[in-house]
């Protein structure tokens, strides 16, 4: 960069920040002026600069390209402290504001305390404490080092003018310091030669990008309840066995709609027990026998009869609820959650009617899709209804009112189609209708699945 006379630079500064009043101390002071400077100007040929008197310690102002620069504005514009520092006669400005504004990009390191400031064609590099500048790659010494004011680095005068090519000068009539920084033109873009029109071709097909089949689940699942406990008029909490649990259901796409189907079959086996041997005159066709035959009340064999009408004696056996349900949902949420209706059958091996009845429910299917996912389901059935004739001939309807849920993990067995599955199952039921007494059946169960 050619340097020019501080004359001129003085006249070109006056101009440029319409300070009328400091382009004549400038001018004079150029030339009448020697010694010690804290002048610093965009070149580092051997003409001494001039001396326009040395700033009193403490902060000042910058003026640059016309307009104020502060350090940290949130933090030193109160009270209007100003961004340079003067010590020991040398100016030291805040090097992030001050370059960041010329258009550089500004990096510090913490651990070296270095700080990196790049743009195109100049790199500078100072570290806090040690007196050197590296510009481009050329060591260059300072005669002070950079220091940290106020959690700003501050670098002296040289490093903005050899680093950058700017120009710097101390006003001592308006007790600041100007910096003028004119970025370097760009050279004009050179027209591009045109080249030959080649003959139009035909573009080539684009192949179009594969789409990505959405995952659809389809699984079936078999698990084993583990001592599900069993209330009811046959068991008053007993350990149940051979209880399990079967389950599938698929997703499908109709009318633009996400959609499920899904079946369960659960079992609850459990004992039904009596407290004393079976008593002679016994007739299982006979309703009201537990007072008929002596049999102390309360005895577990005493089991109330439908309709609430005294008790019959039940021998002890191994008691079987099972039940069937259908559904079909609709997507309301992600990930795979439906909201749908169903039917379910219920049926039993001691007698009593099987009922049925529509129901309603939430679904959360699992994503087989991934390693680990969570499911669970809530289906409520509000009038599961059969017909029931007794022994003495009358006519009863028996009917509950249904609470199935169920919640659980799959882990799907690495790449293979096998998922291990487990979880709580339950249901509740309410009597509605003639139920000699609700009902609870639930466990933990673990099993294995299949995706499809």
């Amino acid at each position: 960069m050619k340097r020019l006379s501080t004359g001129v630079l003085a006249a070109l500064l006056a101009a440029g920040l319409g300070l009328g009043a400091v382009a004549a101390p400038l001018v004079s002071q150029a030339q009448g002026n020697s010694g010690n400077t804290v002048v610093a100007q965009a070149s580092t040929g051997t003409t001494p600069a001039a001396n326009f008197g040395t700033p009193p310690s403490g902060q000042i102002p910058i003026l640059y390209n016309d307009h104020h620069v502060y350090s940290k504005p949130d933090v030193l514009k109160q009270g209007r402290v100003l961004a340079a520092l003067v010590k020991g006669g040398t100016v030291l400005i805040p090097l992030r504001s001050m370059f960041e504004q010329m258009g550089a990009s500004v990096s510090y390191d913490a651990a070296s305390k270095t700080v990196t400031v790049n743009k195109p064609g100049a790199e500078v590099k100072v570290t806090v404490g040690k007196p050197e500048v590296i510009i481009n790659g050329e060591s260059r010494p300072l005669d002070v080092p950079p220091m940290l004011y106020k959690g700003s680095v501050l670098v002296p005068l040289r490093v903005i003018s050899e680093g950058m090519g700017a120009y710097v000068q101390w006003v001592p009539d308006k007790q600041l310091v100007v910096v003028r920084y004119l970025p370097p033109t760009p050279p004009p873009a050179t027209a591009p030669t045109e080249e030959p029109t080649a003959a139009p071709t035909a573009p080539p097909t684009p192949t179009p990008a594969p789409v990505a089949t959405p995952y659809l689940d389809k699984f079936i699942a078999g698990d084993y309840i583990i001592s599900p406990k069993v209330y009811n008029e046959f068991s008053p909490g007993n350990t149940g066995k051979s209880s399990y649990a079967v389950r599938g259901g698929f997703e499908f796409n109709a009318f633009n709609l996400p959609w499920m189907l899904e079946g369960t079959y659960t079992q609850f086996g459990y004992p039904h027990n009596q407290g004393v041997a079976t008593p002679a005159g016994y007739a299982p066709s006979v309703n009201d026998q537990c007072t008929a035959l002596g049999v102390p009340a309360g005895d577990p064999g005493c089991v109330t009869n439908i309709g609430g009408v005294g008790q019959t004696f039940v021998p002890a056996f191994t008691a079987r609820d099972q039940d069937f349900d259908g559904r079909f949902g609709l997507k309301v949420a992600n990930p795979r959650i439906y909201i749908g209706v169903g039917y379910l059958w219920r049926t039993n091996n001691y007698g009593y009617p099987r009922e049925n009845g529509f129901g309603f429910g939430i679904e959360k299917l699992p994503d087989l899709n991934q390693a680990l996912s969570f499911y669970g389901s809530a289906w409520y059935y509000p009038n599961l209804k059969g017909n029931y004739t007794a022994p003495n001939g009358s006519q009863y309807s028996l009917a509950y009112r249904l609470l199935k849920y169920q919640v659980g993990a799959a882990y799907v067995l690495g790449n293979s189609p096998v998922f291990l599955d487990l979880g709580w199952i339950g249901e509740n039921g309410m009597n509605k209708q003639n139920a000699p007494s609700g009902f609870t059946a639930n466990g933990p169960y673990l099993g294995l699945g299949i995706k499809f």
